[in-house]
């Protein structure tokens, strides 16, 4: 008898059309984003959400770069099924989207649980990620070490040895995460992991993050300290998910779980993005005077932050410099070298924040330029991220244009290496002013048209940059001919055609010869770091040492000058 009511009890009630059970009980639609593996499982329909936070719930990786309030339309869906669960397009929606059918994504709050729903992504692809420094070789002299049977670190005994020792070195950026698998008593590269940022569904830039976490934009409120917490706990997850799923990757491919020989991660990122890693309070950042809370190296333990490391090996951020230029440039500093050198180098990380350094072995000196997001797809109609089918590089002769696309596929935007060699082909041919006008708008392929306001967009973030190292030119001082060496630092810098750069004026006009794309200096950096504890010191001492210019308030004459370089004087 008890077997009998036990199994009654764990009946499941018959299903009737549409998940109605016969009994009465309604079942939960759901909504399914089938591109991503984690979206195929659907989530509970909640009234009131929305596509994007139900995609920011179940993982999928819209890219909302205006952070989701209607205003770039990169967040474009189709509702394959369930339209009917949907409120009626809003204004924005019929402004921003062309296709029939399509709905955007921050707009689309489901009032209904009739059906489950379906969605597709417009914007669906992963990033060109750049997954390698330029492989500089470093002496081998890592904090954990072994010693017979035992794994130390430093002079320290800590554990049983494991049959390897392995350590991670991680670029914490923005838009990608890259992660190395290193060897650490060899300091071989055994693996790389170049994913893109699960946390685009929040915005493209770090100001979307920041403002997710500590404030309410739609009602006009900041969250209390428990709330902003929480939220920050949610970006740090999104993070630690990516190191985990990367570790797995790793032990698929050695044939073995590689969890416990991984003693120590070294994360370089920009104030932002480490801060978030390590659940830092990043609020001060968004507001004056733009200096992060905590700007030493941090170290914590693995089980802090969620790792599925050795928990008896640590997690080390690199250290920020101020503002928003932070670990990653010391990373880029200690890859390109400019600390041992007496010649004057230039180093530029070119983002939706550039980062830029001008200096030597005795002074060095660093800027920030809110440079947009632009060259990086947003803002501008015609743009994308570098996905696949993005339009990577551009030429025009006699009247005609000619691309080629990222991966070979048909185009579905121009990413920010086609952008910048738009905007110096449309000079040279005369199709566009000096002062950067256009009588029309310029047709690039199908529906992909430049226009007057997205060059706008290009020339004010373009200023930006070009702004940030002429005044530290006139800081340090130096004129552009004194420099030696020109650094191009990320993912953007090593695709870009540097005379196009040039004759735009992204970049300083110097000999050719003088250019050196380093390649991801912030993984370089990082994995330095990893393989040699003396650089610990040196990245501590480069934090320490460099003098952070904000270009607004060291130069009087900023807005002028930022205003004078929205155009193209003599073709740069």
């Amino acid at each position: 008898m008890k077997r009998r009511r036990k199994a009654a009890r764990l009946r499941k009630p018959p299903l009737g059309p549409r998940g109605r059970n016969l009994e009465g009980t309604e079942k939960m639609g759901k909504i399914y984003f089938p591109q991503f593996r984690r979206g195929r499982k659907g989530i509970e329909i909640q009234k009131g959400m929305t596509i994007l936070e139900a995609a920011q719930v179940s993982g999928a990786g819209i890219h909302a770069e205006c952070g989701g309030v209607g205003k770039c339309g990169k967040c474009a869906v189709r509702v394959e099924r369930g339209e009917e669960n949907l409120s009626l397009p809003s204004p924005e929606e019929k402004e921003l989207l062309p296709r029939r059918g399509e709905r955007l994504a921050c707009k689309a709050r489901i009032e209904r649980d009739l059906s489950d729903i379906t969605v597709f992504i417009r914007h669906f692809g992963e990033y060109e990620i750049l997954g390698k420094g330029a492989g500089r070789q470093v002496e081998l002299l890592p904090l954990f070490h072994r010693d017979k049977d035992m794994v130390f670190r430093e002079d320290v005994p800590v554990d049983d040895y494991r049959g390897a020792i392995y350590g991670i070195a991680a670029d914490l950026g923005t838009t990608t995460l890259v992660l190395e698998l290193v060897n650490l008593e060899d300091g071989q590269i055994l693996d790389t992991s170049a994913r893109t940022n699960p946390q685009i569904s929040y915005g493209n830039d770090v100001v979307s993050r920041i403002e997710f976490t500590s404030s309410d934009r739609k009602n006009g409120r900041y969250f209390g300290q428990e709330e902003k917490m929480e939220r920050l706990s949610r970006l740090r997850g999104l993070l630690a998910e990516i190191v985990n799923d990367s570790i797995k990757l790793f032990s698929g491919k050695m044939g073995r779980d590689i969890g416990e020989c991984i003693y120590h991660l070294v994360g370089a990122g920009n104030p932002v993005m480490r801060n978030i890693f390590f659940g830092i309070d990043v609020s001060s950042l968004g507001v004056m005077p733009y200096e992060p809370l905590h700007k030493e190296a941090v170290i914590s333990k693995p089980s802090s932050l969620g790792l599925d490391m050795n928990d008896k090996g640590e997690v080390y951020g690199v250290p920020l410099i101020g503002g928003h230029v932070g670990g990653d440039t010391v990373a880029g500093i200690l890859a390109c070298g400019m600390y041992r050198k007496k010649e004057i180098g230039l180093l530029v990380d070119i983002g939706t924040n550039g980062e830029i350094v001008l200096g030597n072995n005795s002074l060095m000196i660093a800027s920030s330029c809110a440079a947009g997001g632009a060259f990086e797809g947003t803002s501008v109609s015609c743009g994308t991220g570098s996905i696949e089918g993005a339009i990577k590089s551009i030429s025009i002769s006699d009247g005609r244009i000619s691309f080629s696309t990222i991966g070979g596929k048909d185009s579905v935007g121009v990413c920010g290496s086609g952008l910048i060699d738009l905007l110096a082909e449309m000079l040279r041919n005369g199709l566009m002013t000096e002062n950067a006008r256009i009588t029309e708008d310029f047709r690039i392929s199908g529906d992909l048209r430049l226009t007057q306001s997205d060059i706008y967009q290009l020339i004010t973030s373009k200023a930006a940059i070009k702004t940030g190292w002429q005044i530290l030119l006139r800081k340090y001082p130096a004129q552009a001919g004194d420099i030696n060496r020109v650094c191009l630092s990320g993912g953007f810098g090593n695709f870009i055609n540097t005379k196009n750069a040039a004759r735009i004026g992204l970049i300083p006009c110097v000999d050719e010869k003088k250019i050196e794309k380093i390649g991801n200096g912030s993984l370089e950096g990082a994995r330095e770091i990893l393989i040699n504890r003396r650089s610990l010191k040196d990245a501590a001492a480069i934090a320490a040492g460099v003098i952070h210019v904000k270009p607004n308030e060291a130069e009087k004459d900023f807005e002028y000058m930022l205003a004078g370089n929205m155009y193209f004087k003599g073709g740069e």
